[in-house]
């Protein structure tokens, strides 16, 4: 049997629902997949100040949504998880925050402009979102599994931004119900992969969520390469 180690970066809150829920959702998968898996939660502070040698023992990341005590820690974490050759899922507020790294790293916004929204999502309660995939691979994963995911942030972005992301760094995987980027995988990756969304919310048991075993079976094939 399959053994992978998971690096869950986020500042763990228990009576958060979507921090429950990351943890079940890779239960699920991992059942589904029958994979051995251990993964560990990582404060945010913690893991940046960590050397690159750190990351090494981990075959994937999945940065968690937050709230976070420090998101500017973030970037750091941003930099080393694209320099390695490892999956990593992004989920929830952090999809905006690597956008944001993104634009600085590559100097997109020199007028300083607002090139993202703040979050259009209000109130106590998940929104729910249509997703409207935009590429072969994501559209094969949704074949059968809901194309409305739950989730408490969303953002739009300004459409010079996203022309020019798309055009070097980033693959938009799938749109919403308001035409606004939903997923999207950085270029030249095996798994490297943001939703805005929170689709361990909608994963079971019984129907793990395709996203997040996916995730799973790029880090058993990464693992793999890795030890040829």
């Amino acid at each position: 049997m399959n053994r992978l180690k998971i690096a869950i970066i986020g500042d763990y809150n228990f009576t958060f629902n979507a921090h429950h829920a990351t943890n079940l959702s890779l239960d699920h998968a991992s059942a589904f997949l029958e994979l051995e898996i251990n993964y560990y939660w990582i404060k945010v502070g913690e893991a940046a100040q960590q050397k690159p040698i750190y990351y090494d023992q981990y075959d994937a990341f999945w940065i968690a949504p937050g709230p976070y005590q420090n998101p500017f820690y973030l970037n750091g974490i941003f930099k080393r998880l694209l320099d390695l050759k490892k999956p990593v899922l992004i989920t929830g507020e952090s999809f905006k925050l690597i956008l944001e790294y993104l634009i600085a790293f590559h100097q997109l916004n020199g007028t300083g402009e607002k090139l993202i929204s703040e979050n259009l999502t209000t109130g106590p309660y998940f929104e729910k979102i249509e997703i409207l995939p935009n590429s072969k691979a994501f559209s094969k994963l949704y074949e059968n599994f809901t194309l409305t995911e739950l989730s408490a942030t969303r953002y739009s972005l300004y459409p010079k931004l996203i022309q020019e992301l798309s055009g070097s760094w980033i693959d938009i995987e799938a749109l919403n119900q308001f035409e606004d980027p939903e997923i999207f995988s950085m270029k030249e990756k095996m798994f490297f992969v943001a939703c805005a969304f929170y689709p361990q919310v909608s994963s079971t048991r019984d129907i793990p969520h395709p996203i997040i075993y996916t995730f799973l079976k790029s880090a058993i094939e990464a693992q793999a390469l890795a030890s040829n």
